[in-house]
């Protein structure tokens, strides 16, 4: 998809609501889930990006929802934010899913030293603009290793390169791009997206989160200021942070992804399911199997959301602790919330999965129906799982109760 493409992104949106009272922007979010699920089975099916959801987030001034009082913003905590997101998530979780990277940018942005906060990005939040990114590329030897070029060229810079897994870039008025520059030194840049020589590909072919824009981005002789240039680094304290919270955020689309098989599910029950051929009750509504299922998979939705909480509560611990001059805590909170967010990924993925196959259970045919879609909240489940190997999260959990091991805790990287 060129930047060039007339979309609902090129359209001239209505500004976002200055909103700074907490309570009044989190009442928005109900009304906001309502208007996303709608057409969200269709929309998965004939592959629709959700530009118009988007368009109302922004409308909404949620970005800014994390941005402290003393900043202008609502002061929203961890928790409400992560709340928020199992609410889209429910609604749509690619919609979700694609609004990590802004997440990901506000939280480096408000846990930058005062004296270093950028205004201008700042403003840029409150107005509700949104930021995206990409980092990783395809065709390297192994994760993380960067070909994209940033050359200087007189009094400016020129970037060139592919990125893959631009997540929700498509949607963002502007995004981040990791490259080496001529001294090979990792540097990012951040850019508007309507800046001449990117081109947003949108060419994403995996089997679920299909709407969020994940595929490539084409950067060709791209200009680039110096004011737009920054280091890059995962294992500063930030870093560390927002790469728990980076983690955070998927699990809890997942969450939103199993609580929308829920309500879906319950809807198929009560609107066409027909009871079992050996079972005694008239309806399915009424049939004790299929009560038992719905029960399980609301039990598993219900556990699922409680360990997504206790991480969004560890986490707003460690972004308490920069606010303290005691390094031991700090370190101590990030050590804590990293291993929350690991305990909790490996149980509730087992937990999300089993709720989202067990949906089928409540009918015969007709569940696996292409109309209903069911299958988009499995699909879109184990796709976000891809993005984090569980296999070794829980040896690197395994291997800090026995040995104390924190090496891949302290990376600030996916383990």
């Amino acid at each position: 998809m060129p930047n060039t493409a007339p979309s609902a992104l090129s359209a001239t949106p209505k500004p976002a609501e200055a909103v700074n009272d907490l309570s009044t922007l989190l009442a928005k979010v109900p009304d906001l889930a309502a208007e996303i699920a709608k057409e969200a089975a269709r929309r998965d099916l004939e592959r629709e990006l959700p530009f118009e959801a988007f368009r109302l987030f922004k409308e909404a001034g949620l970005g800014a929802l994390r941005i402290p009082v003393a900043l202008g913003g609502p002061g929203g905590s961890v928790a409400d934010y992560i709340e928020t997101i199992m609410a889209i998530g429910a609604a749509d979780s690619n919609v979700a899913h694609a609004l990590r990277s802004h997440f990901n940018f506000t939280e480096s942005l408000i846990l930058s030293p005062s004296t270093a906060i950028d205004r201008t990005q700042l403003s840029r939040v409150l107005s509700g603009k949104l930021f995206g990114g990409a980092h990783t590329e395809q065709g390297t030897k192994r994760p993380g290793e960067v070909t994209t070029r940033l050359t200087r060229s007189e009094d400016s810079y020129r970037l060139n390169g592919r990125k893959w897994y631009a997540t929700g870039t498509a949607f963002s008025n502007f995004a981040s791009f990791s490259a080496k520059n001529d001294d090979g030194e990792f540097v990012s840049v951040l850019l508007p997206v309507d800046r001449p020589g990117i081109t947003i590909l949108d060419d994403w072919d995996g089997m679920g989160q299909r709407l969020t824009a994940s595929g490539g981005v084409l950067l060709e002789d791209v200009e680039v200021l110096p004011h737009e240039i920054s280091t890059r680094g995962l294992n500063t304290l930030v870093g560390r942070h927002t790469s728990t919270l980076r983690q955070l955020h998927l699990a809890a689309s997942m969450a939103g992804a199993v609580r929308g098989a829920l309500a879906e599910g319950t809807e198929y029950v009560r609107r066409q399911a027909r009871s079992a051929a050996h079972s005694a009750a008239e309806t399915a509504s009424a049939d004790p199997f299929v009560q038992k299922i719905l029960g399980e998979v609301a039990a598993g939705s219900f556990a699922v959301d409680t360990l997504i909480r206790e991480s969004a509560r560890a986490l707003d611990k460690t972004a308490a602790a920069f606010a303290a001059a005691d390094p031991q805590a700090l370190e101590t909170a990030l050590i804590e919330s990293a291993l929350t967010t690991a305990r909790t990924q490996i149980v509730a993925s087992q937990i999300a999965l089993a709720a989202a196959t067990n949906v089928f259970e409540l009918g015969g045919g007709s569940a696996t129906s292409r109309h209903l879609n069911l299958d988009r909240h499995w699909r879109n489940i184990r796709t976000v799982l891809n993005h984090n190997p569980l296999l070794h999260k829980a040896r690197v959990v395994g291997d800090f109760y026995i040995n104390g091991t924190t090496t891949h805790l302290e990376e600030g990287k996916v383990f």
